[in-house]
């Protein structure tokens, strides 16, 4: 899931209003939402207080996932 928005500062992660976020979209894999997110974080390069974000969605669906595979 890559997704974005403006924040209330840049000292935290804590958005200035969640009914604006920008839903980028969901993706298959992590190369794909990272291309995204690229694209995204460049457009908005200018504004300090626009983040965006990849959240490995996998992760929330099964958190014991990634100790499996190391």
């Amino acid at each position: 899931l890559v997704f974005g928005g403006e924040l209330k500062s840049t000292d935290a992660v804590e958005f200035k209003d969640l009914s604006k976020l920008d839903y980028v979209g969901m993706y298959p894999n992590f190369a794909e939402a990272k291309k995204a997110w690229a694209s995204k974080a460049q457009a908005t390069v200018d504004s300090a207080q626009m983040r965006y974000f990849v959240v490995p969605i996998h992760r929330l669906m099964d958190p014991d996932e990634d100790e499996h595979h190391h």
